[in-house]
């Protein structure tokens, strides 16, 4: 009965769509009121946008659906939507319009530095804006301030024996944070709709503020001693979090993980965790509960651990290889041996791009200037110049290019970031800036609960033979 008196409430606080999206006088921070300013008055387009697309063109017919794309796991078909970035076949991901070549050169960087903050791109995907080096700075500074993980939630992690893998306690302690959800507690209140969007950016803001504490805690106590290292609130918000594992001191190491955390950030709303994401957010669970069973979808092989088997292909060729040189001559013999043998070469190939992932270059462009005699990356580098062309000669491969997993294992791997198990939690860390900004931007342009239609086989063959 309590529940149902609580829906009412929210229910009988709700608000006309028509409303305009003010931010609520709160004792947030002067960068806070900034970031809520920039995302209420975007907001207000898009929502008219939106609003003109359902009266104007509602009935408008965008795409044909075949039984292929009903049966094979909705490949490109266009049935959601997301504003932060959008995924083209032969260009790649873009945060709000910008590629990743741009955004790596725009947003601002640490200081000396040449890759791009990933609270940067944070900002971006929730504004639309490049921030200046002020905002990002006290954007940082934000984000620090939110980091503070309660004492219960270490011990829940703690309780979980050592040989849990990593994904599973990641998972574990995003529901053990979910009681102290901001969403969650206003929404208990009765809040207006036209509020959701503001208590999901608190939640928003705490969860990218505190997921690289929880998963600097798992690394340690899984592969380490267990103690945690000091958090340097000094530093950007990626190299605290490089600092924090505790596995290389060198400024490039801090480097390479904002890169990866950057370039990891977003990628549109299909994929399997931002698509969880987006489908549990859309029954109003808050972005604990979301993010939380996006963490599980991004475990499997299929999505997330799909860098760590990359680097296992990797270490097993230059084993095989043994004190061979890798050269595009060899590794084109060793490719064509493979495919004979009906063996996969992982890493190339993506389910939408048609081109060389600019992941890939852009992590390809950091190898070349820090690590170019790196055994490793001579051999990713001799795949690269390689493995296209067989793949190619098929006739069997759409996308016969490197994706960014043929390369990151790579890279992790050089700075003494050897723990494969571990590798979906840093790409899970990056994935909660997107996934959390795609949350944020539902609320604020009022999409409604998913869902789609699905039909057994036989009505499927019914509608097929029509």
């Amino acid at each position: 009965m309590d529940r149902i008196n609580c829906i009412a409430r929210h229910v009988n606080a709700g608000c006309p769509t028509a409303s305009v999206l003010t931010p609520q006088a709160t004792a947030a921070s002067p960068i806070v009121a900034s970031l809520k300013s920039k995302i209420a008055a975007l907001a207000q387009k898009q929502n008219a946008r939106k609003a003109d697309l359902l009266k104007n063109h509602g009935e408008k017919k965008i795409q044909d659906l075949t039984v292929e794309m009903a049966i094979n796991g909705a490949r490109s078909v266009k049935a959601m939507v997301t504003d932060t970035s959008d995924l083209d076949a032969n260009k790649g991901i873009a945060y709000r319009g910008k590629s990743l070549y741009e955004c790596n050169k725009e947003l601002p960087k640490a200081p000396g530095g040449s890759c791009a903050l990933p609270e940067a791109a944070f900002w971006l995907l929730l504004t639309g804006e490049v921030p200046t080096d002020a905002e990002t700075k006290s954007f940082t500074e934000e984000l620090h301030k939110r980091s503070s993980i309660p004492s219960n939630v270490m011990t829940t992690i703690d309780s979980l024996p050592t040989e849990t893998h990593p994904m599973t306690q990641l998972s574990v302690a995003m529901l053990a944070l979910q009681k102290d959800s901001k969403f969650a507690a206003q929404y208990n209140k009765g809040m207006k709709k036209n509020e959701y969007w503001e208590f999901a950016l608190e939640d928003a803001l705490d969860v990218v503020a505190k997921i690289p504490v929880v998963a600097a805690k798992i690394y340690r106590r899984t592969f380490k001693d267990g103690k945690m290292l000091p958090y340097n609130a000094n530093i950007d918000w990626a190299a605290n979090y490089a600092q924090m594992l505790g596995v290389s001191s060198d400024e490039d190491f801090n480097e390479v993980t904002r890169l990866y955390l950057m370039l990891h950030a977003d990628h549109e709303g299909g994929n399997v965790s931002a698509h969880t994401g987006h489908l549990v957010g859309s029954a109003l669970s808050d972005p604990y509960y979301a993010w939380a069973a996006g963490l599980c979808g991004l475990a499997g092989p299929l999505h997330g651990l799909a860098n760590q088997e990359c680097l296992a292909w990797l270490l097993d060729v230059q084993k095989e290889l043994g004190n061979q040189t890798p050269t595009k001559e060899l590794l084109t013999s060793f490719a064509e041996k493979t495919l004979k043998e009906g063996k996969v070469i992982p890493g190339f190939g993506h389910a939408v791009l048609r081109n060389t992932d600019p992941r890939y270059m852009l992590e390809r462009e950091f190898a070349l200037k820090h690590c170019p005699k790196d055994p490793l990356f001579q051999l990713v580098d001799a795949c690269y110049q390689a493995i296209p062309a067989v793949l190619e000669k098929t006739g069997k491969v759409k996308n016969p290019f490197p994706n960014v997993d043929a390369h990151s294992g790579q890279l992790m791997y050089f700075y003494n970031l050897k723990e494969q198990n571990y590798y979906t939690v840093v790409f899970a860390v990056s994935r909660c800036i997107g996934v959390m900004s795609q949350y944020v931007w539902a609320r604020a342009i009022g999409l409604p609960i998913e869902r789609p239609k699905s039909v057994p086989l036989d009505v499927l063959e019914q509608l097929a033979k029509k």
